[in-house]
């Protein structure tokens, strides 16, 4: 496993700089603009707005960037963790409020035929809608653009936990549910000891969805609120026409995402059985 680990990891690092190569060398400038600054070369000579910023102009843009992340020059010249770090707060915090109403609720609609009929209608309406179309009537009802953006993370991130509780609830083995009957238990200790944990992995893995649909939804969100935020980040520098800032943020975007993930994926495999 060790020595597979290690070759995958040299693969991984042999494409990276295969496609860096490519990129740098797509996008290095004429050999006529030879004669211009460094910077100038780097950024693609005088045509700059309408070329693609080579990966020495961005890994040089995100060497300055995270060597002071959390500098706050006024209301539109952020350092990127401060940037992030609003982003991270409304994911977490709509995430949260989401997963106080999806929990016990996907517990009473797994243990309960009727509320799953009574219910189900209305979840099968209202979970296909996109969650930016609610930001409209968020702002006007609302009328806070940071707390608006929070409940469009909420309600993104309600269907997947709500409809995974329910399902691994719903699936729980009878006979399982039958012993903690005849041992006497009521339903409050038969879901907190017997139903919640042959569910966890299940509600995990809905809780796993959720937070890559809430970072997703953010990073949308920001851009049409704006203020502060990666999202609003990356249309800001766009708006300056910095490419390599608005790569820089994808890339970071992306970071962020993926240690999100790694966190529920890990609490993922806390609870898994291993026969």
């Amino acid at each position: 496993m060790a020595s597979l680990n290690i070759r995958a990891a040299l693969l991984s690092v042999s494409f990276l700089i295969v496609a860096l190569g490519l990129w740098e060398m797509a996008t290095q400038p004429p050999e006529a603009q030879t004669g211009m600054s460094e910077y100038e070369m780097l950024m693609g000579g005088a045509d700059q707005e309408s070329r693609v910023p080579p990966p020495s102009a961005v890994i040089k843009l995100a060497w300055a960037e995270l060597s002071n992340p959390f500098y706050d020059a006024g209301a539109n010249d952020k350092g990127i963790g401060i940037q992030l770090a609003y982003s991270v707060y409304r994911v977490l915090t709509g995430y949260l409020a989401a997963m106080a109403i999806a929990l016990p609720l996907g517990f009473l609609i797994g243990m309960s035929p009727l509320m799953y009929k009574a219910l189900n209608p209305y979840i099968q309406v209202l979970r296909p809608i996109s969650p930016l179309a609610w930001m409209p009537l968020a702002l006007f009802i609302i009328q806070d653009s940071d707390a608006s953006a929070i409940f469009v993370i909420f309600i993104c991130s309600i269907w997947p936990m709500l409809l995974n509780t329910a399902f691994g609830v719903a699936n729980v083995r009878q006979d399982w549910v039958n012993v903690a009957r005849t041992h006497e238990l009521g339903p409050i200790k038969t879901a907190l000891t017997v139903i919640l944990p042959a569910a966890a992995p299940t509600i995990l893995t809905g809780m796993r969805i959720s937070i890559g649909i809430a970072w997703l939804v953010i990073v949308a969100a920001e851009m049409l609120v704006g203020g502060t935020g990666i999202g609003y980040y990356v249309w800001n520098e766009w708006n300056n026409l910095d490419l390599a800032s608005v790569i820089f943020s994808i890339l970071m975007i992306g970071v962020v995402g993926m240690l999100l993930d790694l966190a529920l994926g890990k609490a993922q495999k806390l609870v898994e059985y291993k026969e």
